[in-house]
């Protein structure tokens, strides 16, 4: 019997160290990521993304000029955001923004978002449209749940069927 309260003790202890490595690894694989797209620059990060799109969308050769032109507007917004962003975390002295600031930063973001599926909408067909427009729905789904933490699949399943 002390046997297997000490083996069963074991396995509990390996099993957290396990998933404890797996967190670690996660947060490695992130920063990893973080710094590579810190050294891409906006016209590498454009002409990246108008190939994905080119690949998924079928565009034909002016589309790909003109989607090549409005990813490369959006990626040096990016950037510079991200690179604002930056400079402020390294700041000791940080200020969190007033709700009137974080009210103004996510109005300017969702404008941004609607002249730049404006645009869109007047460069591809109705249907290459819906299939951008749908992709953009399930990475956007995907975000909520990453930002959620979602704790099993059960919910996961539960929450994707409510949507539908």
């Amino acid at each position: 019997m002390k046997r297997l309260v000490i083996l069963a003790l074991a396995l509990i202890t390996f099993q957290a160290n396990a998933q404890d490595n797996k967190k670690e690894k996660r947060q490695e694989n992130k920063k990893e990521r973080l710094e590579q797209r810190q050294n891409l620059d906006p016209q590498d990060m454009a002409q990246l993304q108008t190939k994905k799109m080119t690949l998924h969308l079928d565009l034909t050769e002016a589309q790909q000029q003109k989607v090549m032109a409005l990813n490369l507007e959006s990626a040096k917004k990016r950037k510079e955001n991200f690179d604002k962003r930056l400079a402020e975390k390294d700041n000791k002295e940080r200020v969190k923004p007033t709700k009137e600031e974080k009210l103004a930063r996510m109005n300017a973001k969702l404008d941004a978002q609607i002249a730049a599926k404006k645009k869109m909408k007047a460069i591809l067909t109705a249907e290459q449209y819906t299939k951008w427009e749908k992709s953009l729905s399930k990475r956007e789904h995907g975000r909520k749940h990453m930002k959620r933490g979602l704790k099993n699949k059960k919910e996961h399943k539960k929450e994707e069927l409510n949507d539908n």
